[in-house]
């Protein structure tokens, strides 16, 4: 069932967003060369609990990390290790975090140290399709709108995107109802109203489409190992648009 926010809900709702967007502002100063992935996370959960929030992340279906740390080919739901960054490497950190009992989710991909030509090109497409496929979030359009917008922007660049993973709604629980696939037919799908608030997140491979699931359970990769990079924002749909939350 797709829920409508108030006004209270919303606001919220913009904390929690508030608070993700400081966790990425931060990042951006704090990633380099040498880090852990696990200290990526633990600098992320201190700034999310500093804030008066908690982790959404943390054992939600069990997953044991405070945030997904996905290194290079690793698409999404990568769990914080002991894993190096190095020089070069790119890094999807997705963050969520929980006031009051409402949900903020955004993920971003960070270039670790010098990045390649192809990392600076995956990185600009997938950015790049995150806000095309916004531009279509609207009272009156679909979700189907949506999902066609980044398809189509990913295919022009050259890039895929896996099929098996989407964007979603999202308040009291992080995933609610509508899925918000990356791929799809323009004018399909739950119509959009005032007050719905979506998570849209493309993600972007340099290659094939198919991904593989770890035995972990969670590590997702390209199934080629080719680069992937993910973008994502929380966004409520106001009386003519969109306001984005997940930002400082």
């Amino acid at each position: 069932m797709i829920t409508i926010k108030d006004s209270r809900e919303i606001e919220l709702m913009r904390h929690a967003g508030h608070v993700v967007g400081l966790v990425h502002k931060e990042l951006e100063k704090f990633l380099r060369p040498g880090l852990t992935t696990q200290e990526v996370a633990d600098f992320c959960e201190k700034i999310i609990r500093n804030e008066g929030c908690t982790p959404s992340f943390l054992h939600l279906y069990d997953f044991p990390g405070s945030v997904c740390t996905s290194v290079n080919d690793t698409v999404v739901h990568g769990i914080p290790s002991n894993y190096v960054l190095k020089d070069g490497d790119i890094l999807s950190v997705d963050v969520g975090a929980c006031w009051k009992g409402y949900h903020g989710d955004s993920a971003w991909t960070y270039a670790i140290g010098n990045p390649s030509d192809d990392v600076k090109r995956l990185m600009k497409v997938c950015e790049e399709a995150l806000y095309a496929g916004l531009a279509q979030v609207k009272p009156g359009n679909r979700v189907g709108d949506i999902s066609h917008a980044v398809q189509v922007y990913l295919k022009s660049q050259g890039c895929t995107t896996p099929r098996d993973y989407t964007g979603h709604g999202i308040g009291t629980e992080v995933h609610q109802d509508p899925s918000i696939p990356n791929w799809g037919a323009a004018h399909r799908g739950p119509r959009l109203k005032k007050g719905m608030c979506l998570a849209v997140e493309p993600m972007a491979h340099l290659g094939g489409e198919e991904v593989v699931v770890l035995r972990d359970g969670w590590t997702t990769k390209t199934k080629d190992h080719s680069l992937a990079a993910h973008y994502e924002h929380t966004v409520a749909i106001t009386d003519d648009g969109y306001e984005i939350m997940t930002k400082v």
